[in-house]
């Protein structure tokens, strides 16, 4: 009879949020914690000197998740969580697991190569609806510990599907697909130049192909009015420009090519115009 309660005991416990969030943290062991994420954010943005990241120059939010879609660090690179704004912290989860869920081993997507595809008419309308959110796992536990090592995002699957700038996929030198970062807390295209700065701050930059020039997957600036006014993406893999110190795709890869592991000089380039 004891055993039998035991084991009924047990098997509650091991069902638990708690639990099974502590279990998915723990296959987070190839990407960086959340005190590396934290330290490559704070290096990227705000920017600082002569680099230039486009945008507002804002604080910001970055969040990584595993490849199975588990949140493995979230972090800010504000002095507290109001710093930055907070509804990014669960819109660059959504970036990071979009990333993920759309990158293979030989192609990344990356959100903003996404945007074009989802528009009204596109081959991907209606993506955005797929994989809604887990609100469970985006809004519980205690708000003063979001942004922490022990975020309540944690060791979730957040879901959501995000179509702008800000997340990448994360690839180790070997070729091996691990996961994906997501940035939020800017324009969406500055989102996506820190993304890209912090991925190469991290190491995992070693994209082995994507639909921007020169097979990465880069932000693409292709979209324009037709014949009829309305925007068209000449490749189908275009995103908006934002309008505020816009970024040049070719600055950002000239200054951070992928595949080099770190590169000197990346966090600090000014890539716009």
């Amino acid at each position: 009879m004891k055993r039998n309660l035991f084991i009924g005991v047990l098997a509650v416990l091991l069902a638990t949020p708690a639990y099974l969030r502590a279990q998915g943290a723990a296959a987070c062991g190839q990407l960086p914690s959340h005190s590396e994420l934290q330290a490559a954010l704070q290096a990227v943005a705000p920017a600082v000197g002569p680099a230039d990241n486009g945008g507002l120059n804002l604080n910001m939010w970055g969040s990584i998740v595993n490849r199975d879609g588990v949140v493995c660090a979230v972090a800010f690179t504000g002095n507290d969580r109001g710093d930055q704004w907070p509804g990014s912290r669960v819109i660059s989860a959504q970036k990071a697991n979009t990333a993920n869920a759309f990158s293979l081993a030989g192609l990344a997507l990356s959100t903003a190569n996404l945007y074009a595809a989802v528009q009204p008419g596109g081959s991907l309308f209606g993506l955005q609806e797929s994989n809604p959110v887990d609100v469970s796992v985006a809004y519980g536990g205690n708000s003063l510990l979001y942004g922490r090592h022990n975020d309540h995002m944690v060791g979730g699957k957040i879901g959501g599907v995000n179509v702008f700038g800000g997340g990448l996929a994360l690839y180790t030198s070997d070729g091996s697909l691990i996961g994906a970062l997501g940035v939020s807390g800017d324009t969406s295209c500055a989102d996506h130049v820190i993304a890209w700065k912090v991925r190469d701050k991290l190491g995992l930059d070693f994209v082995p192909g994507g639909v921007a020039p020169g097979g990465t997957d880069n932000i693409i600036f292709d979209i324009a009015d037709d014949a009829h006014g309305n925007p068209e993406s000449a490749g189908g893999f275009g995103h908006p420009k934002c309008g505020i110190d816009d970024p040049d795709p070719a600055l950002l890869v000239g200054a951070c090519p992928v595949g080099d592991s770190t590169t000197v000089g990346c966090a600090a380039a000014d890539v716009t115009p």
